[in-house]
């Protein structure tokens, strides 16, 4: 069985969560207090962060890395392109999302206003941009749910939580979130935190 060192409200956790669910797997997750983390952590993960999977004597840590293995090892439903280009354009996007979205929630979730509103325009920035292209399709890479839809989900659901504010040009990505968060198995990976970070 499959162990997820996960915190209530880490985003990189939700992410593994989500693929976790997507693939109805047997799985355990150990839930870590941030502010009183496991000795243990620190052992399997050099940076003592979540998440971190373990399966046997495999540890692995950094959400897209952990969640690629998993849909390699349990490819139903697959949630990575099969081919290699698209594969290599979806791996290029989530890298994308890590330095122009992700990279600014450690910011925000800090107590420096000015820093936290400067990332929050960024993000605002970022996300207004891409809006335009759920005009023309459902999920990030066309008709079908991908791991471009459960690397960006988490962000979108804390929106809120974040005081990120998008402008009326962003209204095909909030039908768009709206999309993604009524998936069944999207609201079995939230845990009670997350559930209470949107009104």
């Amino acid at each position: 069985m499959m162990t997820l060192y996960s915190t209530a409200t880490c985003p990189f956790s939700h992410r593994c969560r989500i693929v976790l669910h997507e693939k109805d797997m047997d799985f355990q997750v150990i839930d870590v207090d941030p502010h009183n983390k496991p000795e243990d952590l620190a052992v399997i993960s050099p940076y003592g962060r979540v998440p971190v999977l373990i399966e046997r004597d495999l540890v692995l840590y950094e959400s897209n890395i952990i969640n690629e293995y998993i849909d390699d090892r349990f490819p139903h439903p697959q949630l990575m392109p099969a081919e290699p280009v698209m594969r290599a354009r979806a791996r290029l996007l989530l890298h994308r999302f890590e330095q122009e979205l992700f990279c600014h929630i450690e910011a925000i979730e800090q107590n420096d206003q000015k820093i936290a509103d400067k990332m929050r325009v960024a993000i605002v920035d970022s996300l207004t941009m891409i809006a335009p292209i759920f005009d023309k399709q459902k999920y990030m890479l066309g008709d079908e749910y991908s791991m471009l839809d459960v690397a960006i989900a988490p962000l979108l659901w804390r929106l809120d939580h974040y005081g990120v504010r998008l402008p009326k040009q962003a209204a095909p990505l909030l039908k768009y979130s709206e999309r993604l968060f009524s998936r069944p198995l999207f609201i079995d990976a939230l845990t009670p935190s997350e559930k209470l970070m949107r009104k």
